[in-house]
């Protein structure tokens, strides 16, 4: 699962509401089951846009509105699917060179190639990494437009491409994320940029456990969710972001009561907060308003991690670098779609 969660955490934290993220995020692999030798996905403002693997042999859309594409460009997806060839030809070759002098067993090179628009400025900032058996691989270097090894068996890959004549690749990428990233949002534009505020709930496991806000159903997911006291925030930890299996997005922050005289409970509020949204969504502290183990519900509820793993995975894969490899995955409050969860 830590895979899983690296991934998301390079596609999910994003910047201001005017910023807009195409990442694609591409894995070739050696003896690896379970999985195509080659796949790719395109991910928009954390949303998976684009799929092609060595399976299937095929670029298709992901979102339904994605399918806009071809009003302008009606052979876009035979276009792309012919160039994904090409590239999964490329990466094969690429984990070819990188094996030469390496023992057997499963192996696993990835890249992640992308850009951010900033719809305001019109500006463009390319991101360009790639990744080998978990550890940071290959870098661009933007000063010379060149790439640089990061580790010794990187090396001969790099010199591979720099005799593929690389030095303008960052120039190209930049062209091409761009118009891609700009496309992309015109078509999914209402999708993209709506704004949904969360239902919010309060939870505590016993009268003696620290009581969990959780809020869950909101996009997009540059939001906060804290706890204040008398309208300040308490400067603790910001509440962790994760994804909803529809798209949506949920968080949960915790308050130890355990030195809070009930006399002051009152003062205590949980704030959420949305990008682009004026008005703060404020649940108050109010023992009426806690949901507990200890009285009877029937909840209807989706567990968050099994839909991280299951679909996350599932769709985007083994994508991992070692920096974030000891970070473990962490507990995760349960989704809630129409009635009020179990307190956890």
């Amino acid at each position: 699962m830590e895979i899983c969660v690296f991934l998301l955490g390079l596609v999910i934290n994003g910047a201001s509401s005017m910023i807009h993220t195409l990442t694609f995020l591409t894995t070739a692999s050696s003896q690896l089951p379970g999985l195509p030798q080659y796949f790719s996905v395109g991910v928009l403002n954390n949303l998976v846009v684009t799929h092609y693997d060595s399976d299937t042999k095929r670029m298709e859309p992901k979102q339904e509105w994605m399918n806009r594409l071809t009003r302008d460009e009606p052979d876009f997806w035979e276009t792309y699917t012919q160039v994904y060839s090409k590239y999964e030809l490329m990466a094969k070759s690429d984990i070819e060179t990188v094996l030469l002098n390496m023992t057997g067993g499963p192996h696993v090179l990835q890249y992640m190639q992308g850009c951010d628009w900033d719809e305001e400025t019109d500006e463009i900032r390319v991101h360009l990494r790639n990744g080998f058996d978990g550890d940071d691989f290959m870098e661009f270097d933007f000063g010379t437009q060149t790439w640089v090894a990061l580790k010794p068996q990187a090396f001969v890959l790099r010199l591979k491409w720099e005799r593929g004549a690389t030095l303008q690749y960052k120039d190209y990428f930049e062209d091409l994320c761009a118009r891609f990233v700009k496309r992309f949002m015109r078509c999914g534009e209402k999708t993209l940029k709506r704004k949904e505020l969360p239902l919010v709930w309060l939870l505590q496991k016993s009268s003696s456990s620290p009581v969990t806000c959780f809020a869950s159903g909101f996009y997009p997911d540059r939001a906060v969710l804290f706890w204040a006291k008398d309208g300040e925030d308490l400067q603790g930890d910001w509440g962790e972001i994760l994804p909803n299996h529809d798209g949506t997005f949920q968080s949960s922050v915790s308050l130890d009561l355990s030195s809070v005289p009930p006399g002051d409970w009152g003062r205590y509020s949980c704030v959420f907060q949305l990008s682009g949204v004026t008005d703060d969504l404020v649940t108050k502290l109010e023992p009426g308003r806690i949901r507990t183990n200890e009285r009877n519900f029937t909840p209807y509820v989706v567990a968050a991690a099994s839909v991280l793993g299951a679909v996350v995975c599932a769709v985007i894969g083994y994508f991992v670098f070692r920096r974030f490899k000891e970070s473990t995955e962490p507990e995760v409050m349960q989704e809630l779609n129409s009635h009020p969860p179990e307190a956890q």
